[in-house]
């Protein structure tokens, strides 16, 4: 009889296969071993290190060439953790001074290291945890003397299912016979995750302890358009899902004959379709699902994973590579968001009671103008070529942004005084998601060229519910009356000023949302890449005008739910 898991769906597709069971060897804890002589098993360690260096340098040369190299930095990062003093010397100096074997000093080494990282509020820093486990993991292995993955062995279609697929698992899946994976634990931010939906690779992530008990060898279905595991499926239950499949893969192929096409209504109203990307390896996909420009290259993952600031020259060159590759396309560039859920562990910056209200974004940014003036100097330099827009986040009052422009101003006469030449023509713009700058939109517009509504905050701020925290969750409402007002508020606001606005949150891609932002006048979505065909094809059957006299119908409503019936009764008639 078959039986349905659930999980959260990290990386769209369908498959069905085998499933393979994958766990790293050796779990048991070593023992401890007093020894006569430490210096030898020093000597065992940095060679067990030495040849562990040797092994994540060759994942992250593979990894570059097939992932591009931001998915390589992740290895990078692993290589300065062999380097870094709260692993590497705190193992050598228990060896040392409690006379030990090494294997069991580097196990309590990691063991501390990783229950302290799992004690931490920051997600990104608790998902560190994996990664040193991974890196102490190889380290183990050569001191044992046994290989440490097997993944490389794999020769049928395979969908993996284990309890987390670490960065070096994930890098080094043979696609020819591996069909997706299933984790007990993970999120959508996870590394693994994160680098399925690089590999376009189905996956399941955080289906719980009831993974565990999926037999070896078992025929699995593995939706992950709806984050649901079949093990064992019924002739009928496989019969449904190879047609779901079939469905799936025949749309996808579909889409993608979109991908040349123009972005206009069924009424002939242009818009523009663009791709939010955290590095040069997304900009391919950007373009090959169409993408009309870049709404949001997040800047800040140039500055994580790693263990200290990103230098000018390092910007510039990433910056100047994603306008190059984007041939004159749009380009808008958010200049560095970290706090809240983003934290930059080598500033060490002050521990804040509630981060997601504190020195974030550009507030940061302008108590650190060091910081700040070198990415400014680095997209000026950058500037010259593509099209390139300059975008500050979390803009609360007219004053920030001020101070934001004078320094812009000021790093670009500098670079002019010493001959560097600068494009004239770029725009300057501000993400709103601040209710209080939404509520002064029309005063900002003065200000800028462009808005580009950041809906992830503006909902959670105008609702005062942490998207993140579960049992608040259902007050995160982007099509409340309330928040798509506020959108109509920054949309008309700029254009009594002849400016545009777009939208870079998950709203812009959500098809419910879509044909109301297209009757509000939006002139931007940018959206995940894959986002990018689907609502193509959704505008393409919509009446702007239509939906500009609907959008009006919707915002009289009171709920959401009243919004969310309104748009599907209407799409459908």
């Amino acid at each position: 009889m078959s039986q349905s898991l659930t999980g959260i769906a990290a990386s769209p597709g369908i498959a069905i296969a085998k499933a393979f069971r994958y766990a790293h060897a050796a779990a048991e804890a070593p023992q401890r071993t007093e020894v006569a002589d430490a210096s030898t098993e020093v000597e065992r360690f940095r060679a067990a290190v030495a040849k562990a260096k040797t092994e994540i340098d060759a994942i992250r040369e593979s990894t570059e060439r097939r992932l591009g190299a931001a998915k390589a930095e992740i290895f990078e990062a692993h290589l300065m953790l062999l380097d870094d003093p709260d692993l590497v010397d705190a193992v050598l100096e228990q060896i040392d001074n409690d006379s030990v074997n090494a294997e069991y000093a580097l196990h309590e080494v990691t063991g501390m290291i990783v229950e302290m990282l799992r004690g931490m509020d920051s997600e990104m820093l608790r998902e560190r945890a994996a990664d040193v486990l991974d890196v102490s993991g190889r380290v183990m292995s050569h001191l044992q003397g046994r290989p440490y993955a097997a993944l490389s062995g794999i020769s049928e279609e395979t969908i993996i299912v284990a309890q987390d697929l670490t960065p070096s698992d994930t890098a080094q899946l043979d696609l020819h016979y591996v069909r997706g994976f299933v984790t007990e634990i993970g999120s959508r931010t996870s590394h693994s995750a994160i680098m399925a939906r690089s590999l376009e690779l189905p996956a399941i992530v955080g289906a719980g302890k009831a993974a565990a008990d999926v037999p070896d060898g078992t025929t699995i279905v593995l939706d992950a358009t709806e984050g649901r595991i079949v093990v064992d499926p019924s002739v009928e239950e496989l019969a449904d899902y190879r047609a779901r499949k079939e469905a799936y893969d025949a749309r996808v192929a579909e889409l993608k004959r979109l991908a040349s096409e123009p972005s206009v209504s069924a009424d002939g109203a242009h818009v523009e379709l663009a791709a939010n990307i955290g590095g040069v390896e997304d900009v391919a996909k950007a373009l090959e699902n169409g993408a009309d420009g870049v709404g949001l290259f997040r800047t800040e993952f140039l500055y994580m994973g790693r263990t200290s600031l990103p230098t000018e020259e390092e910007q510039y060159e990433t910056y100047r590579h994603v306008l190059d590759k984007m041939k004159g396309k749009r380009v808008v560039i958010r200049t560095l968001d970290i706090g809240g859920d983003k934290e930059l562990p080598y500033l060490a910056l002050p521990k804040e009671s509630n981060p997601f209200l504190g020195l974030r974004a550009v507030r940061f940014c302008l108590s650190r103008e060091d910081v700040f003036r070198t990415q400014l100097r680095a997209l000026l330099r950058a500037s010259t070529a593509g099209k390139l827009n300059i975008m500050f986040p979390m803009i609360a009052v007219a004053a920030e942004l001020r101070q934001a422009k004078a320094i812009l101003a000021e790093e670009r006469a500098k670079l002019e005084s010493e001959g560097i030449p600068v494009a004239a023509d770029i725009e300057v713009g501000i993400m709103i998601e601040i209710p209080a700058a939404a509520l002064n939109a029309d005063y900002l517009a003065k200000e800028v060229d462009f808005f580009s509504i950041g809906t992830n905050d503006l909902i959670q701020y105008t609702m005062a519910a942490d998207r993140m925290n579960d049992a608040v969750s259902y007050l995160y409402q982007p099509y409340h009356p309330s928040v798509l007002r506020l959108v109509r508020m920054v949309i008309r606001a700029a254009e009594r000023e002849g400016k545009w606005t777009g939208m870079c949150g998950e709203m812009a891609g959500d098809l419910t949302a879509i044909p109301l932002l297209l009757g509000l006048g939006l002139g931007e979505f940018s959206m995940s890449a894959s986002s990018v065909l689907p609502a193509r094809e959704l505008i393409g059957r919509l009446s702007k005008e239509e939906w500009s006299r609907l959008a009006e119908e919707a915002l009289q409503l009171g709920t959401q739910e009243e919004v969310q019936q309104f748009v599907e009764q209407r799409s459908h008639a």
